[in-house]
């Protein structure tokens, strides 16, 4: 068997095997074979020197046949210095008694791994349950290199996770996106000689939002009459998340509704009497159906039947006929007939005088009674008490001033409130002494003058016949002026000062030139204001930017006759301006926007000078963005023109606010004082056509502007003048309590409203004058004004009428136009708008400001951010402070620091250094 063996050509045991050199370090290439007498290396075609050889040699157990093991070494130098058309490579020769065998060849190549990839993965934003592909092309490498993927820096395994693959081409394929497939991904690349990293890809799924079903209409929100329900829908069906779209449409629906108003019953005729029966009784009924009660009203009083004697009185006894009884001596029937008699006609005399009484006292109540002549009746209206004391205010004609609602009453009782001799006096010392803080008030009033005739009087346009909905105009009892012969107390309007007040006015206008920083524009005393974001403008380019008040009657009201004028019509322009971004437009308004009576639209005044409208405020639209404070509406436009808030009221509790004021003076006579009574819309603009008005004519302001709630009830608005001292002062007969009709005050805009009552003071001594002055709506609320001021000789000296700060300046520009320093508008910009694997932080920037309805607008913008500080910038600029901004941003600040430790957070950029901090709290205002 050991010669047998010998005598074989000899078997490879180990072969050489590839290898690659790493960085410098020398390889090993090992042969064995068996049996053996020698083993040489042979590299690229020439035989390697026995010197470089390392050779080991035992005998094999059991076959005693040599085992021959050889080692040699290859540098990266040898490597490197081969030119070859292929590869260095090397093989074993071994030899034996019957010949040689070769080896395979064996390849030696220098490893490497490239530092850049040849394609990376690319960060994308997928719907949920779409496919995400990411792909990856790894650098350049001996040996090539292979791909792994990292999630947010953990193994990703397609193994574990059958949704997910790995192997197509060193891409990953995640077949169907789940939320949490969200994540920051990186394609790892390696081989023996290094590891590379690729620029990690952000992979955000999103869902867009869906509609929930909508809510069951709401109860209507009156319990008799037309009135509005409504019903709901949320975007959660599902939720916007990561960016995803907002729902598209309405989240509330109105309808109108009507309740049926309980029905009260009413009996029917009588039927007729039956006949006599054995008893000398007849019967007769009647039934609760003229009208029926429904829907909860009351059942008729009363009895349904009704027996008589039918023998006259003349009751049957022993089936025998009264008359027929003899009748005791002594005794008369003739005696009972005169009683009866007696006591019939005294109770018809008593009747006709209540009834003539009560009609009496009705026309008196009717006409206006005297202050004088009426002391007699005063017994049958109600008493009053009035606050004896005025808050002092130096600027009384604070257009800002909030609505005064709390000192407001409800009445019910006589149409008109007469003064009375039984009211408490003022002492008659008092009269002639100087009153209270009386000069500062004097001094600080305004001066204003109408020309005013001996009787009472008013002037207004009367316009259309309009009514909201469900509202029917009362005939005769509720919606004339005065009621019978009192409308031949009001003087004929006099027709120079109707021209003055209402026809050919000039809309107020101002502007200014506007370039990249921005700016604002302000209407003076109007409420009314134009902000130009920064940036809005392109550089190096300017626009000289107008805005007026169109002081014309209104156009921009349908032809139903149900919408009302709530603002003025103002107009921004020019018309072919083009901006990068919206502008924020305030306008006053004069709505009770705390229930949700009102349906308020924006129009839009289109080229053909037609009306078409841009938005309902409730609904939810792209093309503009409308925010309704208490007082004043902030739009967010793109398009210059003409706009105007108008309201159509749903329910009889709708509101709007009137401002109220009085001025006064002397007549040319110097014994008669001139009281005029002023109802306007509750806007600034509004209430500077009165103080225009009298600023000409040299009146006082005596007392400071109150606001009443009118609501759209149909009911009419009375002015009376009260507590006048008696012993100085007299007032023509009929004139102390006068009336608008409902139409007149509800459908007013541009016109102001105005009364006037003439004194005339017994003495010129007389230099002192305090009376109040009632403004109600009937069935409605009430404001007194109180009157104090001292009647003087010349009222030349008074003091000129106080304007609003605005006035001064009407156009800003550049950085003293906002409150937010520019630069921290950009760090907050720069931050909110960028996309994160949460969301995007504008939607929490817009939450936290308290702007979170119609977010789909903001969507659309370039800079949502940039678009929701400058509607922030537009409804604070009245107040020179960014405490709520701050607040937010602290509340944002704690909200994002939960979730990440970058280097980006909110905590990086919320807070200020010195410098800007100085900058927020110092800014001019």
């Amino acid at each position: 068997l050991k010669c047998s063996m010998s005598g074989t050509l000899p078997h490879f045991l180990q072969e050489p095997d590839d290898a690659y050199i790493v960085k410098s370090n020398p390889i090993k290439l090992r042969c064995r074979a068996r049996p053996a007498l020698q083993i040489f290396f042979k590299c690229n075609g020439e035989w390697v020197h026995q010197n470089q050889h390392t050779s080991l040699e035992h005998t094999e157990l059991g076959t005693g046949l040599k085992i021959r093991e050889v080692m040699i070494n290859v540098s990266r130098q040898q490597v490197e210095d081969f030119h070859g058309p292929e590869d260095y490579w090397c093989l074993c020769v071994a030899w034996s008694h019957l010949g040689t065998s070769k080896s395979r060849k064996a390849t030696v190549r220098i490893a490497y791994l490239r530092k850049n990839f040849e394609q990376e993965p690319q960060g994308m934003e997928v719907p949920i349950n779409g496919m995400i592909v990411l792909h990856c092309r790894p650098p350049e490498g001996v040996p090539a290199a292979e791909v792994e993927w990292l999630k947010n820096e953990e193994l990703v395994s397609s193994i574990e996770d059958i949704n997910i693959d790995t192997r197509a081409d060193h891409n990953l394929i995640i077949n169907e996106a789940r939320l949490s497939d969200s994540g920051n991904y990186t394609c790892l690349a390696s081989n023996i000689v290094a590891r590379r990293r690729s620029a990690t890809a952000t992979v955000i799924v999103f869902v867009n939002g869906g509609w929930s079903s909508w809510t069951d209409w709401s109860e209507c929100n009156v319990r008799c009459g037309r009135g509005v329900q409504k019903r709901t829908r949320t975007c959660t069906n599902p939720a916007p998340l990561n960016g995803g779209a907002f729902c598209e449409g309405m989240s509330v629906q109105k309808s109108t509704c009507t309740s049926p108003c309980p029905v009260d019953g009413g009996w029917a005729e009588w039927t007729m009497w039956s006949v006599c029966s054995s008893e000398c009784e007849r019967q007769r009924t009647r039934e609760c159906t003229d009208p029926e009660p429904k829907h909860g009203g009351r059942l008729c009083d009363g009895v349904a039947l009704d027996t008589d004697n039918c023998t006259g009185d003349l009751c049957i006894q022993d089936r025998k006929l009264l008359h027929d009884v003899k009748v005791p001596q002594g005794e008369s029937p003739n005696n009972d007939v005169a009683l009866y008699s007696g006591l019939a006609a005294g109770v018809v005399t008593v009747v006709v005088l209540v009834i003539a009484l009560t009609l009496y006292r009705r026309n008196q109540s009717e006409y206006g009674v005297d202050v004088i002549d009426s002391s007699a009746l005063t017994g049958g209206f109600q008493s009053f008490s009035f606050k004896s004391a005025r808050q002092g205010n130096p600027l009384l004609m604070n257009s800002s001033m909030q609505p005064d609602l709390t000192v407001s009453r409800t009445y019910t009782g006589p149409i008109c409130f007469p003064d009375s001799m039984e009211k408490e006096l003022i002492p008659e010392p008092a009269l002639f002494d100087p009153l209270p803080d009386l000069k500062d008030k004097v001094h600080s009033s305004f001066m204003v003058s109408l020309g005013v005739s001996e009787r009472a009087e008013y002037h207004a346009k009367v316009p259309s016949q309009t009514f909201p909905r469900g509202v029917v105009q009362e005939i005769g009892g509720g919606g004339g002026t005065l009621g019978g012969r009192g409308k031949s107390q009001l003087a004929p309007v006099q027709p120079a000062l109707v021209s003055s007040m209402t026809t050919g006015k000039r809309p107020l206008r101002t502007n200014g030139v506007f370039g990249h920083g921005g700016g604002r524009l302000v209407v003076p005393n109007a409420g009314v204001s134009l902000l130009v974001p920064h940036g809005a403008i392109e550089e190096d380019t300017t626009w000289e930017l107008y805005m007026s008040i169109t002081q014309q009657d209104s156009s921009a009201l349908s032809d139903e006759g149900q919408e009302i004028l709530l603002s003025p019509e103002v107009t921004y322009g020019p018309p072919g301006l083009t901006l990068s971004c919206p502008v924020a437009l305030t306008i006053a308004h004069c709505a009770d926007v705390s229930s949700e009576d009102w349906n308020i639209k924006l129009k839009r005044q289109a080229q053909d000078n037609s009306w078409e409208e841009v938005m309902t405020v409730e609904e939810e639209s792209t093309a503009c963005y409308c925010l309704l404070d208490t007082q004043c509406c902030h739009l967010l436009v793109e398009r210059p023109g003409c706009y105007a808030l108008v309201g159509e009221a749903l329910t009889q509790a709708a509101g709007k606010r009137l401002r109220l004021a009085a001025f006064g003076n002397m007549e040319p006579n110097f014994l008669n004082y001139s009281i005029r009574v002023y109802c306007v819309n509750d806007t600034p603009h509004a209430f500077q056509e009165v103080v225009s008005v009298e600023r000409g004519r040299g009146g006082r302001l005596l007392e400071e502007p109150k606001t009443l709630l009118f609501r759209a009830n149909s009911f009419n608005l009375q002015v009376s003048i009260q507590d006048i001292p008696q012993f100085l002062w007299s007032i023509k007969p009929f004139t102390t309590c006068q009336e608008f009709s409902f139409t007149q005050v509800w459908c007013s805009s541009q016109s102001p409203l105005q009364c006037a009552f003439s004194l005339e003071r017994y003495s010129p001594a007389a230099n002192q004058l305090s009376c109040k002055i009632s403004v109600r709506q009937v069935k409605g609320h009430e404001q007194i004004l109180q009157v104090y001021t001292t009647i003087a000789e010349s009222e030349k000296d008074t003091v000129p009428f106080f304007t609003q700060s605005d006035c001064t300046i009407t156009s800003q520009t550049g950085s003293r136009a906002f409150k937010i320093p520019l630069s921290i508008r950009q760090r907050i910009c720069a931050t909110f708008d960028t996309a994160n694997a949460k969301g995007k932080d504008w939607q929490l920037l817009a939450q936290k400001l308290h702007i979170d309805r119609n977010l789909g607008y903001f969507a659309r913008q370039t800079s949502p951010s940039a678009v929701i500080l400058s509607l922030w910038e537009a409804q604070h600029q009245e107040r020179g402070d960014l405490d709520s901004l701050a607040s937010a941003l602290e509340e944002i600040g704690k909200v994002q620091s939960k979730h990440s430790t970058s280097a980006d957070t909110l905590d990086h950029i919320i807070p200020l250094n010195t410098s800007e901090q100085t900058d927020l709290y110092t800014k001019p205002v």
